[in-house]
């Protein structure tokens, strides 16, 4: 069953955040891990800051969790991660398909540029890399993170989201 997530759910979230994470160590720049990876309070950052998360639970156990952001013109896909224990279990396409039924704007979703495992998972889901000079950009523009995380993250976007870009693309050149 997936669920959005309630306040109950916290600690169970940062939980599951900070073991799926241990895959980041070594292959991250160092200067970006963290122990732990996301402190309790840069979790309820995010969850003050508009981060919706939802969970898939199984047997009463939450195994794996994803957040969503509105975040004006686009939605946003944060925080992806599963029990280390349950991956490979199609438990974050699960979270991917809900959480993008209910996105009506082209969804985002940034990453760390090392992780090819979430990047290859991504595009497997219809997901596209974008350029530098856009990742950038949209990063400046929809997500709060540190410069240096910038250099080292990449962007992804639906399908929604290119064909979106394709049409402004059509206007100008018509203009």
């Amino acid at each position: 069953m997936i669920r959005r997530c309630k306040e109950s759910d916290f600690n169970i979230i940062f939980e599951i955040i900070n073991d799926a994470a241990r895959a980041y160590k070594g292959v991250i720049p160092e200067d970006r891990w963290n122990e732990p990876y996301m402190p309790f309070e840069e979790l309820m950052s995010e969850v003050e800051d508009g981060v919706i998360f939802w969970g898939l639970e199984r047997d009463g156990q939450i195994l794996g969790i994803m957040g969503i952001q509105d975040k004006g013109e686009v939605t946003l896909i944060r925080h992806s991660y599963v029990r280390t224990q349950a991956q490979k279990m199609g438990i974050g396409t699960k979270l991917l398909l809900h959480l993008e039924s209910m996105a009506e704007k082209p969804v985002l979703i940034g990453t760390w540029a090392a992780s090819l495992w979430a990047i290859s998972f991504y595009e497997k889901n219809g997901y596209t890399l974008v350029s530098e000079e856009e990742k950038n950009l949209l990063l400046s523009n929809y997500w709060s993170i540190p410069e240096r995380q910038m250099e080292t993250s990449v962007v992804l976007a639906n399908q929604r989201w290119c064909k979106a870009k394709l049409i402004l693309a059509e206007r100008k050149k018509n203009i």
